[in-house]
């Protein structure tokens, strides 16, 4: 919490002269609360969630069977390859249909991911007090 005075006027009239107004100042403390997470944690999430919109992107291009010689899908697929690639032997098995296939590792990379960088945001949150 972070506290800031307010200054507040207030123009009061007496009731014995209404034309006549008196002015009186008043200053309070007001508690406001920070914005949550620190500036780390939401670097973290931000950098998480552009992974995470790519592995995304790369499950859904080959779920529909994207083409890997467009330039675009092309660029999922490489850019998305380092992320993915330590997954890729954890199943043994390999569920295509026709020109698209279902990549659990794909999904399985996002939820790591997701989990670490909850971690890690966490991590960086530690000693800030709850709200």
């Amino acid at each position: 919490m972070v506290d800031r005075t307010e200054r507040v006027t207030r123009v009061t009239e007496p009731v014995e002269t209404p034309a006549v107004g008196q002015q009186e100042v008043v200053e309070r403390r007001v508690a406001t609360a920070e914005p949550e997470g620190s500036l780390a944690a939401r670097i973290i999430w931000y950098v998480a969630g552009v992974l995470l919109v790519l592995l995304a992107f790369r499950f859904v291009f080959a779920l529909l069977g994207a083409n890997p010689s467009n330039g675009f899908a092309n660029f999922i697929y490489t850019a998305s390859h380092p992320f993915v690639a330590p997954f890729f032997g954890i199943f043994g098995y390999n569920l295509r249909y026709g020109v698209s296939r279902f990549e659990t590792f794909t999904l399985v990379a996002m939820a790591v991911y997701a989990i670490i960088a909850w971690g890690l945001a966490r991590l960086v949150t530690l000693r800030q007090p709850r709200a």
